[in-house]
């Protein structure tokens, strides 16, 4: 019985960070609204180590359209810049001297159509790893052997409303992260 509620267990883990997942994925596609997480994947070169932005400097969004980098260590900022450029995230800093602005342009409704289909193609990935993590868990069930097979069907079942309920809140994730993108 507790082999059996562990690979329930472990399929809603699985199922839980999938869902985690999309919305670090989500939280990356611009949606015309300045917000940290937009430079998430820029590393800087901090003294020989790639180090992650936010561990460098502080990122903040004074306005809707305009993020603001004030790095910890002025000599860092040519550093921030240029990991910024490279980071081909289609920003073009400004550097004062003493910050980074960087100025959010208006998303046009083409683009608001693509980052509708990056945010599907996320959410279809994310029910492929659901799917996987239910036939994970179907196929450690059905290999227990000193198990009965009624009891079997009745984990396979619970294991089956795990995957319903969790892609339930991958389209409502969507659904949200949708709206969001077409709003203007």
């Amino acid at each position: 019985m507790e082999e059996l509620d562990l690979i329930l267990e472990t399929a809603k883990e699985q199922m839980q960070g999938t869902v985690e997942h999309l919305g670090v994925a989500f939280d990356k596609l611009r949606a015309g609204k300045a917000t940290p997480a937009m430079l998430s994947s820029v590393r800087v070169d901090y003294y020989g180590s790639l180090t992650p932005l936010s561990q460098v400097a502080n990122v903040t969004t004074p306005d809707a359209m305009t993020l603001s980098i004030q790095p910890w260590e002025r000599n860092l900022i040519n550093e921030i810049e240029k990991a910024i450029i490279n980071g081909n995230l289609g920003f073009a800093p400004s550097n004062n001297g003493d910050s980074i602005i960087i100025s959010i342009p208006p998303v046009t409704e083409e683009r608001r159509k693509e980052l509708v289909k990056m945010a599907k193609a996320d959410m279809e990935n994310a029910k492929v790893s659901i799917r996987n993590a239910r036939q994970d868990a179907n196929k450690a069930l059905k290999a227990l052997k000193d198990v009965g097979e009624d009891l079997v069907k009745d984990y396979e079942t619970r294991v089956q409303g795990l995957t319903d309920k969790f892609s339930k809140k991958l389209e409502e994730e969507l659904a949200k992260k949708e709206a969001e993108i077409m709003k203007v």
